[in-house]
C-alpha cells in the first residue's frame, strides 16, 4: 500500500520542531564552554593522552586526501581507455581506490552528459524535418 502524497508513513512520529538530542545536549554545555576547554587543555597539558588528542584534532583536523587534486598520466582517448588509464594508475599505487573511484564517477557522469547532448541534438534535428519524410 503506498501512503498519499503529502501523508507521513508515520502520522504518530517527530513532531515538527521537536529538538534533536544533540542539540539540547549542547545547550546544556554551552554555558560551561569556557570552564570544559580550559579542563580539556589542563588535562592535555598534564599528559592525558585523550585530551591532548581531542585538543589537537581542534586545532588542526585532518588533511582531507579525498579533496586533494591528483594526477593521472594517460587520461586521453576512448572511455574505455581512460578506465583502464585509471585503474592501472590504482595498481600501480599512484591513487588510492577512493580517488580512482571518484575519477570513475566523474567520467561516468561526463559519458551521461554527452549522451543527453547528442540525443537532443538528435531529437532537434529529427523535429526540424516537417516535410513528413522518414530519417
Amino acid at each position: 500500500m503506498r501512503f498519499k502524497k503529502g501523508e507521513s508513513g508515520n502520522p504518530a512520529g517527530k513532531p515538527r520542531g521537536a529538538k534533536d538530542k544533540r542539540t539540547e545536549l549542547r545547550e546544556l554545555l554551552q554555558p560551561h564552554a569556557a570552564k570544559l576547554v580550559e579542563k580539556a587543555v589542563e588535562l592535555a597539558l598534564s599528559g592525558d593522552t585523550t585530551a591532548l588528542r581531542i585538543c589537537l584534532e581542534r586545532c588542526m583536523p585532518a588533511i582531507k586526501t579525498k579533496d586533494a587534486p591528483i594526477s593521472i598520466s594517460g587520461l586521453t582517448g576512448s572511455l574505455a581507455e581512460q578506465g583502464q588509464a585509471v585503474l592501472s594508475a590504482m595498481a600501480g599505487g599512484e591513487i588510492t581506490p577512493d580517488e580512482a573511484n571518484s575519477v570513475l564517477a566523474a567520467i561516468a557522469a561526463q559519458v551521461r552528459i554527452v549522451e543527453v547532448d547528442e540525443l537532443e541534438k538528435r531529437i532537434a534535428a529529427l523535429e526540424g524535418r516537417d516535410d513528413g519524410s522518414k530519417p
